[in-house]
């Protein structure tokens, strides 16, 4: 195994440094919530008799017994999203797994769930990223009945992995075990998919001819195959230590998927006794990196630039967007999936996955090898895959090999020798821009920009043709406290096609693209957003732009002194149609509190940190002692 790769070291190191005061207050209240007494013995006996009066008989007895620890489930299931319709049948698994260890466990309580390609184009969008913070909260709330030794988390999609992370680690003095529900089978190649929204764009098939597509596309429960944000999430999971071995993307409603739910709540149960396997050891800034650079590894969602960053302040752990465009300088990229390649997750996992991944960036020297894990110290567990042989879970190590280098590839021979997102930076702000699906003939874009304030605005003159050149298509007012900073991936056919005709195109918005954003250059999460006094409120009609990934630039051409200019105005129907209507009324208050794109676009850590590291003042003593009883 090669020494750490110098850069993630040094990165790592200003990490370490730059969170020390709020990484040491993270593990001060960590350690007093975990200096009480166990989930099943602190509460009172009139506590316990509320707990588990709606409980059978057999767990009853076993909770009466108080040496056997007790396991909350938090779930996001719903049967609106594919990807969570399986976990209506994990609860009863788990419960059934726990008993067999002579344990209990329960549905400590559930999240919502929203749907992106649901929402997608509509208002509804505008609560997708603050349906995260709602979901971080909602964990807390489920878990704040403090009558458990450990947890099972259970979501996959956009927003809910990064909330049931950020939720979790809230508890994080208990072992938190996240159980994965896999993807669907293939459907129609992602490609054709493509193909199909492209005619449609340009009015060369009829709806229906769409929907057919469409639900080729997504057709049975599980995960949308291509390599969005929720796969994105699984892989991330799976190099933080949090999910067993190599259990991301193995198909729903599957005996091996049941027996790999089983094993997580035994798993969970076996930490809980063995008072190891905590979340706030495993997650730390060692696990952060190896985070980011399997998602760099990967061509990742864009949207983790954000999530990442909500993710580990979570755990005390500051990070930016500088680091992870200097990981991503010397990460190698490993896969080409969907939308960065033909294509999908299972046929990546086919080739070796998640096990190959963990291997290759270990063993090369491009993550931390020595971690915390549910499954122990070291990432080498992680090189393991299961299967089902007679009815037993057995693990093996994954193949040594890629079984198709067209889809991956090792780190010795990878597809580029630097990550799948860069930084762009200039007098337009902050940006991040996916790399990993752009050919190298498009990352430089140099042309007169199109000023919108709506995507329908900037759709329409795509239907009229006044985007029929070069152009650098400008979308602002777009982030998180000008409407909650939707994803506007409903763009991304009109984009396409432009750019397919032989024009140069370019997206720059202060708003969300989507884990799906594909060929098109887009300079996204501008920071500070237009609303805040970013730059973009000061961009007009025909200004030179150039985006250079290569470089990393983000600037006006020839334009003096942006910033002299006075800023743009949302009209009133854009700020008044972003206020109201579609629930978007009860989140003013998150508008107006939320961190920028590049502080995690969150309302969790809104309180500013004292010098000491400590922003909510000394340990209150109610919580480090709550031995009470009836």
């Amino acid at each position: 195994m090669k020494p750490l790769n110098p850069v993630v070291a040094e990165v790592t190191a200003r990490i370490v440094e730059r969170s020390r005061a709020t990484r040491a207050d993270y593990l001060r209240r960590m350690d007093a919530a975990g200096s009480d007494k166990p989930g099943r013995a602190k509460l009172s006996c009139a506590n316990w008799a509320h707990a588990f009066a709606g409980q059978p008989v057999v767990d009853k007895l076993t909770v009466m017994s108080g040496a056997q620890p007790n396991v909350g489930i938090v779930t996001a299931y719903n049967d609106m999203l594919s990807a969570h319709v399986p976990f209506e049948r994990f609860p009863p698994i788990i419960r059934e797994a726990a008993r067999e260890m002579g344990a209990t466990a329960q549905v400590a309580g559930a999240t919502p769930a929203m749907c992106d390609g649901v929402t997608q184009g509509r208002p509804g969008m505008e609560l997708s990223l603050f349906s995260r913070d709602v979901i971080a909260m909602s964990t807390g709330v489920a878990l704040s009945h403090d009558a458990f030794d450990a947890a099972v988390s259970l979501g996959v999609c956009d927003k809910n992995v990064p909330g049931l992370f950020m939720g979790s680690l809230a508890f994080g003095h208990l072992p938190v075990v996240f159980a994965p529900a896999g993807p669907m089978p293939s459907g129609i190649p992602n490609a054709e998919k493509a193909r199909v929204r492209a005619l449609y764009a340009q009015g060369k098939v009829d709806r229906h001819t769409l929907l057919q597509s469409e639900v080729g596309s997504y057709h049975s429960p599980g995960t949308c195959t291509f390599y969005g944000t929720a796969n994105s999430n699984q892989m991330m999971m799976e190099l933080a230590g949090l999910h067993l071995p190599s259990t991301a993307f193995v198909h729903p409603e599957t005996g091996l998927r049941d027996a790999l739910t089983a094993a997580a709540a035994k798993q969970a149960v076996r930490l809980a006794r063995e008072g190891r396997g905590r979340m706030a050891d495993v997650i730390d800034e060692r696990s952060i990196v190896n985070m980011i650079v399997a998602l760099l590894a990967t061509g990742g969602s864009t949207n983790h630039a954000i999530h990442l960053v909500a993710m580990a302040r979570a755990a005390g752990v500051l990070i930016d967007w500088t680091d992870m465009d200097q990981l991503s300088s010397v990460t190698p990229l490993l896969a080409r999936v969907y939308p960065n390649g033909s294509a999908d997750v299972n046929a990546f996992q086919a080739a070796g996955g998640v096990a190959f991944v963990a291997r290759e960036l270990a063993e090369h020297g491009h993550i931390h090898a020595d971690v915390k894990t549910i499954m122990g110290r070291g990432i080498h567990h992680y090189f393991q895959e299961p299967s089902l042989i007679d009815g037993d879970l057995v693990w093996r190590d994954g193949v040594a090999e890629s079984l198709d280098t067209d889809i991956l590839r090792p780190a010795s021979d990878p597809f580029q020798k630097d990550g799948g997102l860069r930084l762009v930076q200039g007098d337009l702000g902050r940006a991040v821009i996916k790399v990993s699906a752009v050919k190298p003939e498009h990352r430089i874009i140099e042309a007169p920009a199109a000023v919108f304030e709506t995507q329908e605005e900037a759709l329409q003159a795509f239907k009229d043709g006044r985007l029929d050149r070069d152009v650098v298509v400008v979308l602002r007012f777009q982030g998180p406290k000008a409407n909650g900073m939707p994803e506007l991936h409903s763009l991304s056919p009109a984009l396409g096609v432009l750019q397919d005709k032989g024009f140069k195109v370019a997206f720059v918005t202060d708003g969300r693209m989507s884990g799906a954003s594909g060929k098109t250059p887009a300079a996204i999460h501008v920071s500070p957003e237009a609303l805040a006094g970013g730059p973009l409120a000061h961009v007009r009609d025909g200004d030179l732009i150039r985006l250079d990934a290569e470089a990393g630039v983000l600037t006006t051409v020839g334009v003096g002194d942006l910033r002299a200019r006075p800023a743009a105005r949302r009209s009133e129907a854009h700020a008044s149609g972003s206020a109201w209507g579609f629930g978007r009324e009860l989140f003013a208050s998150f508008r107006q509190a939320v961190s920028t794109a590049e502080e995690g676009a969150s309302v969790c850590f809104a309180g500013p940190v004292a010098p000491n590291g400590h922003a909510d003042g000394p340990p209150d003593p109610n919580v480090v002692d709550r031995a009470v009883d009836a």
